[in-house]
C-alpha cells in the first residue's frame, strides 16, 4: 500500500537569504534518567521532578523525553503523553520521538510528526531532517517522499558541505534504488569521509551493481580517503561476484597485516566467501580454518564456495561438520547442500534436508522451494519434485524452468510441454531463453521432432528472444537423435553463427548413435580444429568404427590419443548407502567389499543371461582380448555400484546410481535385465538424463 504525506510549506523566514540549518548544542541530562531500567523507575524520578518543580526545565523534559522514548523499554506511550503534554515542544523534543518511532519501525508516525513540527512552525534542524529521511528510506514509497524532504532542506539553507546530511540524503536515495540521485549528491560534497563513500558504496551494493562498488573503492583509494570494515565487506562481496581476485587479495593482505581486522569475524567471512567465489577454494578453507569461531554465515559461504566449484563431496562433509557443532544452517546453506546432494546423488542427505525444513517451519522462499524442486528432479524424484512445485506460494519463471527441465530429464517430455502450456497461461510469465532450452530438451529426450522446430521458431516469431549457441545445439540434437543426421548437417552448415565444439560433437554422438561413418569423421575434424585435446571426441569417433566393426580404424583413433598425450576421462559411478557415497571406476578394486562385489556381479550376469542377456562386446575396451571383452563390459562402473546396492539394500528397495559419462548400451541392456529378474527399480543419472529401469524397460524407451 502506497502512503502519501503531504509536507506543508516551511515557515517563511522573516528575510529573504535562505536560513542556515543550524546544529543545536546537546542539552545536560540528570544522571538517574540515565539508570532508568524499568517504567517503574522512570515515573519515580518523573515523580521526583514534579514534586521539586522542575520537571518543565528545558534540561529535565528532554532528558525525561529521551528516557521514556529511547532508552526504557515498552515506555514509548508515557513519551508521547509527555510530549502531547508540552506546550511548545521545540525541535530536539520532536527529533527525540522521532528517532523512537524510527527504532519502532514506525516510519510513517516519523514522517507524520515532522509534518506536525513544521505545521508548528518549529524549524528543522539537520538532525530532524536526518532522521526524517531514515525514515523516508523505510516507507514503500521512500523517493516520492524523501524528495519532499530534501526540498525542504534546500529550501532551509542545507549546504552539500554539510556531511552529516549529505550522506543521509545518499542513503535515502540509494535505499530506494535511485542511485543515480545518491551519486549526484556524492558528486557535489566537497570533503567526503568515510561515511559519505560507504553511503554511496552500500547504494550501488543494493542495487547489485558490483563493478561500481569496485570502482568506487578504487576511487576511494586514489583520494586517499579513509576506509573502514564495512567498506572493506562490501568491496569482497562485490570482488567475489566479479571475480576480482586481484583486488580481493589486496585486500586480503592488508586484513591480515592488521591484527584488530583479522579478528573480526565479520570480516574473515567476508574473505572466506570471496576466495571461495573467485575459485580459491584451498585458500578459503585455511582461513575458515583460521578462524577462532563460525557462525552460519562463515559455514555458509565455505560450503557454497565448495558447491560452486563442483567440489559437492566435500560440501556435503563440511555440513556434516556444521550438525556436529550444532550450527543451524539458514537458507543459503540449505540451498547449496540441495545443489551439492543432487550432483552427488545424495538422496538421504536431501530429504534430511527436506524435513528439517518442514519440522522448523521454515519459509519456503522462492530460491529454496526451486532448490527442493531441482534436488528432486536430479535425483531422480520426480513425483516429489512435482509435489514440492505445487507447494509454492508464488512462482517465477525459473521454477516453471526447473520442473520442465526435470520433467524433460525423467523421460517426461510431453507432460514437461504440458506444463509450459500450463506456465504461458500464468498472465505475470514469460518465457525466458532458459526455458526455451528446457522445452527444447523435453522434444529432444521424447523424440519429438515437429514441435521442436515449431517451439524453436516461435522463440524470435513470438517472444522476440534470438536463439543461442545452446538452442541450436539442442535442434541439432533432436535432429541427430532422430536419425535425420543429413538434415542435422545441413542445419549445422546453415546456422547464422559459427558452430562451436558443442555443436559439432552433439553432431558427432548422434552419429555414434547411429553408426554414420562419414559425417562423424567430418564432426571429429571440426572439433579437433576448435578443442583438439577433448578425449571423449576420439572415444566417441573410435566407437563408431567398432561398432561397424572397423577395429583398425578403431585402434588408429586410440593411438592417435596416446601419441597426443590425450588422457580418456574414466567412467565413474556413485551410489549413496546410509548416508554415504561410494564411488566406482571401471574394473576398480579400490573398494573394501571389491571381492563380494564381483562375486555378486557374476551371480547378476548369471541370472540375465538365462533370461536372455548376450554381452555386447563393441562397448568392452579395445585393447582387450577377445575372450575378455565379456568380463570387460560387466566390470563396468555402473554394474559394480548396481551390485553394491544390491548387496547393501533390503529386497525390493529402489537403487539409485549417478554415472559421469553416457550409460553405454550394454549397459543400459544390461540394467534392464537386472530390474526385471531382481525385481528392483533402478534409476541411473548419466551425463544426458535419467533411465527409469523398471520390469525390464526404461524410461527413455532405448531412445538416448
Amino acid at each position: 500500500m502506497t502512503v502519501t504525506v503531504k509536507l506543508p510549506p516551511p515557515p517563511l523566514p522573516s528575510t529573504s537569504v535562505p536560513v542556515p540549518i543550524t546544529h543545536f548544542p546537546p542539552n545536560p541530562k540528570p544522571l538517574l534518567l540515565h539508570r532508568c531500567k524499568t517504567p517503574r523507575d522512570l515515573r519515580q524520578i518523573h515523580a521526583h521532578l514534579i514534586k521539586t518543580r522542575s520537571a518543565h526545565s528545558p534540561a529535565a523534559l528532554e532528558s525525561l523525553l529521551e528516557a521514556s522514548a529511547l532508552l526504557v523499554p515498552s515506555s514509548l506511550p508515557y513519551a508521547l503523553k509527555l510530549f502531547d503534554e508540552t506546550p511548545q515542544p521545540h525541535a530536539q523534543l520532536y527529533n527525540i520521538l522521532i528517532r523512537a518511532f524510527n527504532l519502532s519501525a514506525s516510519p510513517l508516525r516519523s514522517l507524520l510528526l515532522f509534518s506536525r513540527m513544521l505545521s508548528a512552525s518549529v524549524p528543522a534542524d539537520v538532525h530532524t531532517l536526518s532522521c526524517t529521511l531514515k525514515a523516508c528510506s523505510m516507507l514503500p514509497s521512500p523517493e516520492r517522499h524523501g524528495r519532499q524532504v530534501h526540498a525542504h532542506a534546500v529550501k532551509r539553507g542545507f549546504r552539500y558541505e554539510d556531511g552529516f546530511l549529505s550522506n543521509s540524503l545518499i542513503h535515502m536515495y540509494a535505499s530506494c534504488g535511485a542511485v543515480g540521485s545518491a551519486r549526484a549528491i556524492f558528486s557535489r560534497v566537497p570533503d567526503r569521509g568515510t561515511v559519505t563513500w560507504n553511503a554511496m558504496c552500500a547504494g550501488y551494493f543494493k542495487a547489485g551493481d558490483w563493478g561500481e562498488v569496485v570502482a568506487l573503492f578504487r576511487s576511494m583509494l586514489e583520494s586517499g580517503a579513509a576506509f573502514d570494515e564495512v567498506t572493506l565487506i562490501s568491496v569482497l562481496t562485490a570482488c567475489g561476484r566479479l571475480g576480482a581476485l586481484d583486488l580481493g587479495e589486496w585486500i586480503g593482505r592488508y586484513v591480515e597485516g592488521r591484527k584488530g581486522m583479522k579478528e573480526s569475524r565479520n570480516l574473515m567471512t567476508s574473505l572466506v566467501d570471496m576466495y571461495a567465489k573467485c575459485g580459491r577454494v584451498d585458500r578459503a578453507r585455511e582461513l575458515f580454518e583460521e578462524m577462532a569461531e563460525h557462525d552460519v554465515v562463515a559455514w555458509s559461504a565455505m560450503i557454497s564456495g565448495y558447491n560452486q566449484w563442483n567440489r559437492c563431496k566435500e560440501a556435503l562433509e563440511l555440513f556434516h561438520r556444521m550438525q556436529v557443532a550444532k550450527v543451524e544452517p539458514n537458507e543459503v546453506t540449505m540451498v547449496s547442500v540441495l545443489s551439492s546432494c543432487s550432483v552427488m546423488g545424495a538422496l538421504e542427505t536431501g530429504r534430511w534436508v527436506h524435513s528439517y525444513i518442514k519440522r522448523r517451519r521454515l519459509k519456503v522462499t522462492v530460491n529454496l522451494g526451486t532448490a527442493l524442486v531441482d534436488f528432486y528432479a536430479k535425483s531422480g524424484c520426480i513425483e516429489s519434485a512435482i509435489d514440492a512445485f505445487e507447494k509454492l506460494p508464488c512462482r517465477n519463471a525459473w521454477c516453471w524452468t526447473v520442473l520442465i527441465q526435470g520433467l524433460a530429464s525423467n523421460g517426461r517430455g510431453r507432460e514437461a510441454l504440458r506444463y509450459f502450456s500450463s506456465m504461458l497461461e500464468e498472465a505475470d510469465l514469460r518465457p525466458n531463453d532458459l526455458t526455451f532450452i528446457a522445452v527444447l530438451s523435453a522434444c529432444s529426450h521424447a523424440g519429438l521432432v515437429e514441435e521442436g522446430q515449431r517451439y524453436f521458431d516461435s522463440m524470435k516469431q513470438s517472444y522476440g528472444l534470438e536463439p543461442r549457441i545452446e538452442h541450436y545445439g539442442i535442434m541439432v540434437d533432436i535432429l541427430g537423435r532422430a536419425g535425420l543426421l543429413d538434415e542435422a548437417y545441413k542445419f549445422v552448415k546453415e546456422m547464422p553463427i559459427e558452430p562451436n565444439a558443442i555443436i559439432w560433437r552433439t553432431l558427432l554422438s548422434s552419429c555414434k548413435i547411429h553408426k554414420n561413418v562419414k559425417i562423424g569423421e567430418e564432426s571429429l575434424e571440426q572439433i579437433v580444429s576448435l578443442e583438439p585435446r577433448h578425449s571423449g571426441d576420439y572415444i566417441l569417433l573410435s566407437n563408431i568404427y567398432a561398432s561397424v566393426g572397423r577395429w583398425e580404424d578403431a585402434m588408429r583413433v586410440r593411438n592417435q590419443m596416446k601419441e597426443k598425450g590425450i588422457k580418456k576421462i574414466p567412467g565413474c559411478s556413485l551410489i549413496e548407502v546410509g548416508g554415504i557415497t561410494h564411488e566406482f571406476f571401471a574394473e576398480d578394486s579400490a573398494h573394501p567389499q571389491a571381492q563380494e562385489i564381483y562375486d555378486k556381479i557374476e551371480e547378476m550376469v548369471t541370472r540375465i543371461r538365462k533370461s536372455g542377456y548376450v554381452p555386447n562386446v563393441a562397448d568392452a575396451r579395445l585393447d582387450a582380448e577377445e575372450e575378455e571383452k565379456e568380463v570387460s563390459v560387466s566390470h563396468h562402473s555402473e554394474k559394480l555400484a548396481i551390485a553394491f546396492g544390491l548387496i547393501k539394500s533390503p529386497p525390493g528397495a529402489a537403487i539409485r546410481v549417478s554415472k559421469n559419462l553416457r550409460v553405454c548400451t550394454d549397459c543400459h541392456l544390461a540394467t534392464k535385465m537386472i530390474s526385471k529378474v531382481y525385481g528392483r527399480e533402478i534409476i541411473v543419472r548419466d551425463r544426458n538424463r535419467f533411465h527409469h529401469f523398471r520390469d525390464g524397460g526404461c524410461s527413455c524407451n532405448d531412445y538416448w
